[in-house]
């Protein structure tokens, strides 16, 4: 039985997000795939910045999301791969949503939101990199029509990480 998704906002992170985020990420559980504690507030200061020069130069980045109260609950969005390893060059799609928000279906909601601001943006396809036991984030991948293309030897880790591909169609209306 397929739910209604729930009304989710995307914005560009503001300072005060940063605080936000820190609050909301501040979880062993959320962090579980992400090293496992969370970041100092000036990770997320520096974070939301370069967001915001993704946003102007790119039209696209990491968004805070919120929800219908107008709470932060996380972030979604997309950015190039930032690492020497993995896919590259490639646009990758992501999200990380505070604890309280899980299940209920906000990160499916936000991607789907992003794939069409990636698509109006012009881009043309993106990887989402997810280590092995996150099944959350993997369930959120299948559900945007990802599928698992390769897998790359996380250096930090020391696991194979997966990366889910998917092209974006440009859909014209006539």
């Amino acid at each position: 039985m397929n739910r209604a998704l729930p009304v989710v906002r995307l914005r560009v992170p503001t300072d005060e997000d940063a605080v936000a985020w820190h609050r909301v990420f501040d979880d062993p559980d959320v962090m579980e795939f992400h090293g496992g504690r969370s970041a100092e507030l000036y990770v997320y200061e520096e974070l939301t910045a370069r967001q915001r020069r993704h946003d102007a130069e790119r039209g696209f980045c990491l968004w805070t999301m919120v929800d219908e109260s107008g709470h932060v609950i996380g972030f979604t969005g997309a950015q190039p791969w930032p690492q020497d390893w993995g896919p590259t060059g490639e646009i990758e799609i992501g999200w990380r949503l505070g604890r309280a928000y899980w299940g209920q279906g906000y990160a499916t909601a936000a991607a789907q939101m992003t794939l069409e601001r990636l698509r109006a943006a012009g881009v043309t396809d993106v990887v989402a990199m997810v280590r092995p036991g996150n099944e959350r984030s993997i369930s959120v991948a299948k559900r945007l029509g990802m599928e698992l293309a390769e897998t790359f030897t996380h250096p930090r880790f020391n696991e194979e990480a997966l990366c889910f591909r998917l092209p974006l169609r440009i859909s014209h209306t006539e």
